[in-house]
This record gives C-alpha cells, structure tokens and sequence, in this order.
C-alpha cells in the first residue's frame, strides 16, 4: 500500500483536539484511513460492529468488487480461472501468487499426491464419533487432530512449516472429506489413488467401494473442479477472518484451519448452500412445483417470516460472478445426469425464472448465487446435503492457508484484539 496525496481530519465538537489521519491507496478499490494511533491521540475507539467499515490487514491475493461482480484472485478474473485452469493450479496460483509453468504445474501435482494419505490411526479417532453426527462436527475435529500427527509443521511463525502444512492440508481434505462421509453411512473407507484427478481422486473415495473398479465420469470431475475454483477463497469472509485472528495467537495452521472449519458451518457463511436445498425440500414437501409462485409470494411479505436462500449476496450489490458460471455447470450435469425432469430440480429452475423475471426480486438484485446452483450441482451428483459444506471447507481450505501465510510473514501483524463499547454496570460494591 502507498500513502495517499490526501489526509483525513477527525474533529470534534467538544473541543478536543482535531486529529490527522494518513490515509492509505490499494492497488484498487477504496482509499482506507489509518486509524492506528487514533486511541493514542484521542483516547477514544471506532465502533463498527461486523468490522462492515474495516479493513484489518492488507492483502494481495483476493479482490471483490461488490458493486461490479468482480472477483479477482491475485489479479485473474474468475471467469478466465474457471475456464483455463484447473484447482491445483488455482491452488498454486493463491500460495505462490503467479499460475505455474508446466514444470511448476507436474512438480506442485506431485507433492500434493504424496500427501492424500491419512495416518491410519485416524479411522479409530473417526470411531468416537456417533454415526449420525453432522460431518462438519466430524471434520472440525479431524482437522484439528491433524496437528497431533504432524509434530514436523506446526510453528506457525516457521515459513517451510507453513509451507508443507499448506501441502499437506490441501492433500488430506479430500480424503478427511470422503471418510467422514463413508463412516457415516456405514462403508469401508477408501485409500486415494493418485493417478486420479485431484477432483477424480475425490469421486472416488466418496462413491467407490472395493468390490469394483471406480470410473470416474469426466462431466461429474469438471464440475467438481469447478466448484472447488470457485470457492477457493472470498477475501476477507468470516472464516478467513477466524483463521487470521486464530492464527494470530500463533497456534498452529492445523488449529486455526478448524478454526475457520467450525465457523464456516454457520448458515449465514458455508451452510448456505445446505439451506437452499433445504429450502427447496421443504417447499417439494408442500405442495411442490405448483406452490412455488405461493411460496415466492410469502418472501414478499416481510411479515411472513418467510426467507429466500441461494439468492442475493451481501457482498455483490450486481450478479455473483461465480454463479453465472455455476449455472453453465448445473445445466451441464443435469443434462449428463438425465435429471432436467427430476421434480426437486424443475421446481429449483421455477424459482430461479421467478427471481431473474418478476421486478421484486429484479429490482432488489436478489439473483440466484453461486450457493443455489453449487446446491443442485451436489445433490445431483449424489453428495448428501449434510456435505455441502464439507466440500465447501474442503476448497476454502487452500484460501485459508494462503491468507494465514500472507499474514505470518507480514512485518505489520499483530495478535488480534478488537475492542468493545461497554454498556454493562459501572464499578460498584457488593453488600
């Protein structure tokens, strides 16, 4: 960042001194004023609750521009990466800010490949949980349990810990992923099979089982792939906040990743997309198809209590740029699947001509995100609602360690230590 040719003055109209403030340019998007010593100079606080006016670090890897539905990932368009690359280059392209050469791309491939395995012992860690627990409880032990296997990579502050961490973490998820799912409902897990896809891989351990060979269908890989690029990273989101602030206190990456595990389950952040089906269900459940336009009705009515999921996006005030191309991806495996006529996804594409026609939901931009289509993608590959979000921590994960990277090594950071606006009780005495 660079200062800016302009200052910002706080003044005040109870006297007090004025205070001057620098003022800092990104490489685009909005100016931000340096508020560092502002308690020093004024004794006083800002109070900005949800940090919706803050910026707390500065960053070089992921740029939103809500109001253009642009999103950019160390400078490429997500489009151009959805398209041209595929994850593990994307993954490259987010830890080491440049997309790989060809000998870059074979050499990254490789190492992630020799880390897909597991310790053994974490099939007996798995064996403590009840077969019905949700798979984000299962995973955000999994991953935190990871640090008591891999003693070599857990300084934080050491650059060639974070490094192997960040290699190793982006080859077990997959693999953590599948085997939460296959405990749950009862089959043997999978080893992974390294000649696969990193997508393929996935597909594999999921939906195989040892009694036949596993074949991977290539329409079903792509949009897996797919999925995976474009929930790589969303800038500073609550989860990457937890991961940063976690990992500010110097635990290690395995730690401050469940971190962010734990707080990506929240309905509002990565259990969208499992609350859109819902939806979806709920609505099939009562009356289907036909009570779509009744049900869109209710949203309408702010009395109803009645909420619309998968459409609108508090950050893009525009189209979510990674919906468009999920939809190009939903219409593609439902076609490859012969599901355009399965009841659950006709009444999906209802809604969705409602929401893109009907001026309510125009006029207030509430287009279909990339969470309504990533939702229909899943469920018509087979992945248990109760997943959607594991697949989404198992992306995301790559976009954690790479802001926890970025943040170990910048000279600037500090432990996290947000303060507050008190309203309880003054001092008093207990009598």
């Amino acid at each position: 960042m660079k200062l800016a040719d302009n200052k910002a003055t706080l003044s005040f109209s109870n006297g007090a001194p004025s205070v001057e403030l620098p003022v800092y340019q990104g490489t685009v998007g909005p100016d931000v004023i340096d508020i560092r010593k502002l308690y020093g100079q004024s004794g006083m606080f800002t109070y900005d609750p949800g940090f919706l006016s803050t910026a707390a670090c500065q960053s070089a890897i992921t740029y939103i521009d809500g109001d253009k539905g642009e999103l950019l990932y160390r400078g490429y368009p997500i489009e151009q990466l959805a398209n041209n690359c595929n994850f593990l280059e994307t993954c490259y392209l987010l830890l080491n800010g440049e997309l790989p050469n060809a000998q870059e791309k074979a050499a990254f491939e490789a190492r992630v490949n020799q880390h897909t395995m597991v310790h053994d012992q974490m099939q007996y860690f798995l064996r403590g949980f009840r077969r019905d627990a949700h798979p984000m409880a299962v995973l955000t032990g999994l991953v935190g349990a990871l640090s008591a296997f891999y003693h070599d990579s857990t300084d934080v502050h050491n650059a060639e810990h974070r490094e192997i961490a960040a290699i190793r973490l982006i080859a077990k998820m997959p693999t953590l992923v599948a085997m939460a799912y296959k405990y749950g409902v009862g089959q043997p897990f999978m080893y992974p099979q390294n000649d696969l896809s990193y997508a393929g891989n996935f597909m594999r351990m999921m939906f195989g089982n040892p009694c036949e060979e596993y074949k991977v269908n290539p329409v079903v890989e792509r949009a897996l792939d797919r999925i995976f690029i474009l929930h790589a990273d969303h800038e500073q989101n609550a989860s990457t906040s937890t991961v940063r602030l976690c990992g500010s206190s110097g635990t290690n990456p395995f730690a401050a990743i469940s971190a962010g595990v734990a707080c990506l389950w929240g309905p509002a952040h990565g259990g969208a997309n499992e609350a859109c089906l819902n939806m979806l269900e709920h609505i099939q459940a009562n009356g289907g198809i036909a009570k779509v336009g009744e049900f869109m009705e209710q949203v309408k009515d702010k009395s109803s209590g009645v909420k619309l999921m998968g459409f609108g996006h508090r950050v893009y005030k525009n189209y979510d740029p990674r919906a468009k191309l999920m939809q190009e991806t939903c219409n593609e495996i439902l076609a490859e699947l012969g599901l355009e006529n399965d009841p659950l996804f006709a009444l999906a594409k209802k809604l969705e001509k409602i929401a893109l026609e009907d001026d309510y939901f125009v006029q207030r931009k509430l287009y279909p995100n990339v969470d309504f289509y990533s939702g229909i993608v899943q469920r018509a590959i087979g992945i248990p609602v109760n997943l959607f979000t594991g697949i989404f921590a198992l992306a995301r994960t790559v976009g954690w360690i790479a802001q926890l990277n970025e943040q170990m090594g910048d000279p600037e950071y500090k432990i996290g230590r947000p303060r507050q606006l008190f309203t309880g009780a003054a001092t008093r005495n207990v009598k």
